[in-house]
């Protein structure tokens, strides 16, 4: 066991997967805006950098926002939350992790950055960056003892759900799924040390046919796009 720190740890999947690790007995800190162990806002490098002076083993960055407007705000905010959020906590953690050779950096990204979101610019955009950037993390540091893994659920029953199911996004209630199997997933990543994580296992043959025929992959998701004019 050892020691993890969870973003966004005070509700939704943060919670479940704190919860996770704390029973399987390990040393958890969850960090949120409030209810949680440190209060941190994501948004913000200074509390990022903050709270990765601590000493971690794993660190799960998952805080994340939805957002369906495109003003310069949702923007913005989906850019430093879901993405930049993952770029200062790695920048912090990276130097101590490189000197003794180990550490694992879990980045809850989601469906969106493998496929897109429906009805959100903000949202698909930066989950694809977020996913490049873990990409990118492992392709650097794992010959340097840096594990990093990729999360990347449906819909989960969360708070950020219900929100944008409110927003016209009925489609995400197909194959819900609890937050603890979710936290089930990263629990097994991390001990496998694996980087590509699907809770929901429909989405890699939703990736594999967009590979393999992206004009027809484009037509299909205009097609569902159609049936949820709302958005």
């Amino acid at each position: 066991m050892g020691r993890i720190a969870v973003t966004g740890g005070a509700r939704g999947i943060g919670k479940a997967i704190a919860e996770r690790f704390r029973a399987d007995g390990w040393d958890v800190v969850t960090a949120d805006l409030s209810g949680a162990d440190i209060r941190c806002d994501v948004s913000r490098e200074d509390d990022v950098r903050a709270l990765c002076t601590g000493q971690f083993d794993v660190f799960v960055s998952n805080a994340g926002v939805a957002a369906f407007g495109d003003d310069d705000g949702d923007w913005e905010r989906s850019w430093k939350v879901n993405t930049m959020a993952h770029v200062w906590a790695a920048r912090a953690l990276l130097p101590r992790w490189l000197e003794r050779g180990s550490g694992h950096f879990v980045q809850i990204v989601s469906a969106a950055g493998l496929l897109t979101q429906i009805g959100s610019a903000p949202y698909a955009v930066t989950k694809h960056a977020a996913l490049a950037f873990a990409e990118w993390l492992h392709v650097t540091y794992y010959d340097r003892g840096i594990r990093v893994s990729a999360v990347c659920p449906m819909g989960v029953k969360t708070e950020l759900l219900d929100g944008a199911v409110k927003k016209g996004a009925g489609f995400l209630l197909d194959g819900l799924l609890e937050p603890a199997v979710v936290a089930e997933s990263v629990m097994e990543a991390v001990r496998d040390q694996r980087f590509l994580v699907l809770p929901h296992p429909e989405v890699l043959e939703y990736f594999r046919f967009k590979a393999n025929d992206y004009e027809k992959w484009l037509k299909g998701m205009r097609k569902l796009r159609g049936q949820w004019p709302g958005l």
